[in-house]
């Protein structure tokens, strides 16, 4: 069944009113910090999560809860700023009504106690939150945008899936990590129709978790190059040792890379010594560009780049982010999902994380395979974007007005 997009219409009748965009939020768990608490609660404690910043261009109208642990905080709100929670998705997307009544979705499934797959990925149920978005927008005969926060789906089967049933049915689909749209330091850029030859990157922490921020803000820098994005032939996934000795990166951007984090490995030792269980991301672009992204935990706790253009000179930025409340990083993503809900046109290409996430999926295999290189024809597929990085504000810096 294919649905028309009377997005527009229905947003144009929103105008007419005076009013903002009604929003429900679809979220696993809700409690302090979570990717709920961080994105969600914005709506109504403003972009600095204090009642003191910018109150966005969209308002919450409803929210759905997948589980509620003892640390919930969904509740809480919900009786101190006058929103409601449903029992279900559809009740959440339909207001109570029985069809369509909101003008966007922000499906925000992270965290929360779900299974693990056997590539160790968390199983968030992104596919079948979608899945009941969906049958609400087909019972209604309309569709409104949807935003998925992080990556599509744990797997490629889902988060093609997902994607694909987006553009069958016309729904503005946006997705990803916060990296894309944070601060650089210093304020470096990968220029439209550059050649690269290489790119190294440093990461940490999970490899489902952070391991997918480091390939969006790899992607993020790519999909500029010459020819646009052409996809991933392969990938492979080494661990130990075999990181040591492997020949497929580029010493002196892993060097340019480090050099720009806040906190260095300590100088007193040797690298190799400062991580106990060093892992390392290859991944074979279609047109020959090859990246590696290194999980160096212990010795680096932040996100860093560092690439090799085809005159042979090197640049490098540290992706920097705001470890601590309010967390703005988080208001700069938010910026983007509103764009789309006030315009129905995604501010950034969705087909960045179909990528991602199907590279994810890749990699964790490949470590499965204990390091077998996987080759992704699936994943050998084109996209352009318009979409450039623009450097957000100093983060201690007001909002209101930008």
């Amino acid at each position: 069944m294919v649905l028309s997009l009377v997005w527009f219409a229905a947003n144009c009748l929103v105008s007419m009113a005076n009013e903002p965009p009604k929003i429900a939020a679809i979220t696993t768990v809700y409690h302090h910090n979570s990717h709920a608490d961080v994105i969600v609660s914005r709506l109504f404690q403003t972009d600095t999560l204090d009642g003191h910043g910018r109150s966005p261009s969209v308002k919450l109208a409803s929210l759905y809860v997948d589980q509620f642990p003892a640390t919930d905080l969904s509740r809480k709100f919900s009786e101190q700023y006058g929103f409601p929670i449903y029992d279900t998705v559809a009740r959440a997307l339909t207001l109570g009504t029985g069809a369509l009544a909101v003008d966007g979705v922000l499906l925000v499934a992270e965290h929360g106690q779900y299974p693990t797959s056997a590539t160790g990925q968390t199983v968030y149920p992104k596919r079948r939150m979608f899945e009941e978005i969906v049958k609400v927008f087909a019972q209604s005969g309309r569709v409104v945008p949807v935003f998925v926060d992080k990556h599509l789906a744990d797997n490629w089967t889902d988060a093609k899936w997902i994607y694909d049933t987006a553009q069958r049915l016309k729904i503005p689909l946006m997705a990803g990590s916060s990296l894309p749209v944070l601060w650089r330091r210093p304020e470096a850029d990968i220029p439209r129709g550059a050649k690269l030859k290489e790119i190294v990157a440093v990461s940490y922490h999970t490899l489902d978790g952070y391991g997918f921020h480091a390939l969006e803000m790899v992607q993020c820098l790519v999909e500029h190059r010459r020819g646009g994005e052409t996809g991933i032939r392969a990938v492979q996934c080494l661990t130990g040792q075999a990181v040591w000795e492997s020949d497929v990166y580029d010493r002196e951007l892993l060097r340019a890379a480090l050099s720009r984090l806040e906190r260095q490995p300590d100088p007193k030792q040797k690298l190799e010594d400062q991580v106990t269980e060093p892992v390392l991301f290859v991944i074979e672009y279609a047109d020959g560009l090859r990246v590696s992204v290194l999980t160096l935990n212990y010795a680096v706790g932040e996100w860093a780049v560092a690439w090799r253009d085809a005159a042979d000179a090197v640049e490098s930025t540290l992706f920097w982010t705001q470890e601590a409340r309010p967390f703005m990083h988080f208001t700069w993503l938010l910026r983007g999902i509103e764009r789309m809900f006030q315009t129905g046109r995604p501010a950034w290409p969705a087909e960045r994380t179909l990528l991602t996430s199907g590279a994810l999926d890749a990699l964790l295999i490949s470590k499965k395979q204990g390091g077998k290189r996987i080759a992704t024809p699936h994943l050998r597929f084109r996209y352009r974007t318009d979409w450039r990085w623009q450097p957000p504000p100093p983060p201690g810096r007001p909002v209101d007005g930008q």
